[in-house]
């Protein structure tokens, strides 16, 4: 028999006590729970200072630049956003127990449909130690045990915020590990682990993404890549497209909801192209183009698209621009080329507006608003696990009720078939 490593060794003993507790943490009632989280939060924000160092470490080591520095790094603001999501958290419906349906059949058996925890998640992410409690408190609220394993670039942020919540009173051991980041191993560790995990959800960028999918043996809750469009139709208002644009595109260009790609109507292309061009370039964004937008946009330095760019999540301050013919040439592009994510249509025209948001197959669809707003706070759903671009189980940001599945429990009196 071959020899286990010590890594895997390791990986193994953290599952095992991983699965011991998601079974103590799915008996928890809810005030219990509420009560942890709570903890947490107060533990985070009195300890600030612990993890900021922890993360200004990990900055300085990374050698990440741009938009993946940013993912990376930690401020105070950030910090008490983070705190302040636990406790949004905390303050919203749990909904394990809940009960989805219930019936008598004419034998006399007693039916009912309830929500329950999924037992233990595996958590594989890049460079963002948010996630790191973000997944975490979403896990303990539904009665889940949480396995971390995050970028090696946030080792030390990630190790410091897992310390932090796993000392609050209350919490099982086990509740909430963290592997090895140090070599890719615990990764295969992870999603082979069928048996001792019951879901794996990958969040970070198309290749992360494809490995896991390709390679799990262990269910998968896949978060894509977002290659989002905004389309400015012919009856848009300019002004409203401006700030919808420029916010979109620059407000954080690092994040999956960011836009990456730009349609304009061809009525209005002369007119518009070269007013949001010179906004973007003004903006410090590297604006690329297609034929028709670059002679429309004059002597404004826009970069030749090639077809790999209409496919390319840029994630940094740089867009693409198509002139298309009309709103069903607008949905065809993005049908083809979007990631499923988030796309967006301006213009005053409802029935436009109401085929574009029927026709276009991504799990967010905008009418006058920007693609940024593709986020679980922004949703109501407090702190979020990710973006889901598939159809199975759940689509969009997931949280909470994403996080359970459901049993049903019977009850009779003797009956016999």
């Amino acid at each position: 028999m071959p020899a286990i490593s010590a890594t895997a060794s390791a990986t193994r003993q953290k599952l095992l006590r991983a699965h011991s507790a998601a079974a103590k943490l799915a008996l928890l009632s809810t005030r219990e729970k509420n009560a942890v989280l709570l903890e947490i939060a107060a533990a985070l924000e009195s300890q600030q200072k612990r993890v900021l160092a922890a993360n200004r470490d990990d900055v300085e080591n990374s050698g990440l630049e741009g938009a993946m520095r940013d993912r990376l790094l930690l401020t105070p603001a950030r910090m008490a956003q983070m705190v302040q999501a636990v406790r949004e958290v905390t303050a919203l419906p749990d909904p394990v127990g809940e009960m989805l349906a219930e019936w008598t059949r004419p034998n006399g058996l007693h039916i009912r449909k309830v929500r329950v925890p999924l037992g233990v998640i595996g958590i594989i992410y890049e460079a963002r130690p948010n996630v790191t409690v973000d997944a975490a408190v979403l896990a303990l609220k539904t009665g889940n045990a949480v396995v971390l394993r995050g970028g090696k670039e946030a080792a030390r942020s990630n190790q410091k915020l897992v310390e932090i919540m796993n000392g609050v009173p209350g919490i099982p051991e086990g509740a909430i590990e963290l592997l090895d980041s140090g070599t890719r191993q615990s990764v295969e560790e992870l999603i082979k682990a069928r048996g001792l995990v019951d879901v794996i959800i990958p969040r970070g960028g198309a290749g992360l993404i494809s490995f896991v999918t390709e390679n799990s043996s262990v269910p998968v809750i896949e978060t894509g890549a977002g290659n989002c469009h905004i389309f400015v139709d012919e009856s848009a208002d300019f002004e409203m497209a401006d700030r919808i644009v420029l916010n979109a595109k620059t407000q954080r260009p690092s994040v999956c909801n960011a836009a990456e790609k730009l349609l304009v109507n061809e009525r209005i292309a002369a007119e518009y192209i070269p007013r949001v061009a010179r906004k973007l370039i003004g903006a410090g964004v590297e604006v690329r183009g297609d034929g028709k937008t670059r002679t429309l946009a004059g002597g404004l330095e826009i970069g030749a698209a090639v077809e790999n760019d209409w496919y390319e999540e840029y994630l940094r301050l740089c867009l693409a621009i198509a002139v298309v013919a009309d709103v069903d040439d607008a949905i065809t592009h993005i049908n083809v080329y979007s990631t499923g994510h988030s796309d967006s249509i301006i213009t005053r025209n409802e029935a436009n507006a109401r085929k574009f948001l029927r026709g276009v197959d991504s799990a967010a669809v905008y009418w006058n608003a920007s693609t940024r707003f593709t986020d679980g706070g922004e949703f109501g759903f407090g702190a979020e696990m990710g973006i889901s671009t598939q159809k199975l189980h759940c689509r969009g940001p997931f949280a909470l009720a994403e996080l359970t599945s459901s049993k049903y429990e019977i009850v009779g009196i003797g009956q016999v078939r």
